[in-house]
């Protein structure tokens, strides 16, 4: 099992608002450069989501659970079959999109517990616990030529120190898809 955290970046490691969802004054900024960078499976995640699990924090699945059932494409055919751990202290009904359940307990717990790879989407605050407990073996991380100086960041001031190695680093149209896993220890 491993645990694999997706996310759109800029140059200076802002995740936060790249579709311009979250109404923040510098969102959407990945939209900036084409859907060749977003569209279909970007993060080349084929067999690891047929066989896996998404983990989602709550307010990144209730953005999916609005966006991926109303799909007809390949890749939202998977999005939609893929079966969805949500992380949420106020949301118990998650049927909205098919294969959703509500993570049991604590979310170390329930990531420790899964037998599947996990897969990361979003959910700053669940990948920043992740981060906190040494749980995440892989970034895959699409960045895009841009910087915004302010919003939130996938690795904040304070984040644990770790050491990665550069499995790839491939362009998808303006932006570059870095594969990084956790170095051996």
């Amino acid at each position: 099992m491993s645990v694999i955290v997706i996310a759109f970046t800029t140059l200076d490691g802002i995740v936060e608002d790249p579709d311009g969802s979250g109404g923040t004054p510098k969102g959407g900024w990945m939209f900036r450069y084409g859907r060749e960078a977003v569209a279909g499976d970007k993060f080349r995640l084929g067999g690891t989501l047929d066989d896996g699990v998404l983990l989602l924090g709550r307010t990144t699945w209730e953005l999916f659970a609005r966006l991926w059932p109303g799909r007809d494409d390949p890749f939202a055919a998977r999005m939609n079959a893929a079966s969805k751990l949500v992380v949420s202290r106020t949301r118990s009904d998650v049927s909205a999109w098919a294969h959703s359940r509500v993570v049991d307990g604590g979310l170390v717990e329930a990531v420790r517990d899964e037998r599947r790879d996990v897969i990361v989407a979003g959910s700053l605050g669940v990948v920043h616990e992740l981060m906190v407990k040494d749980l995440v073996d892989e970034y895959r991380l699409i960045t895009f030529p841009a910087v915004l100086g302010t919003g939130r960041r996938l690795f904040p001031e304070g984040s644990p120190a770790t050491d990665l190695e550069c499995l790839s680093a491939d362009r998808v149209g303006a932006a570059v898809l870095t594969r990084h896993r956790r170095a051996a220890r």
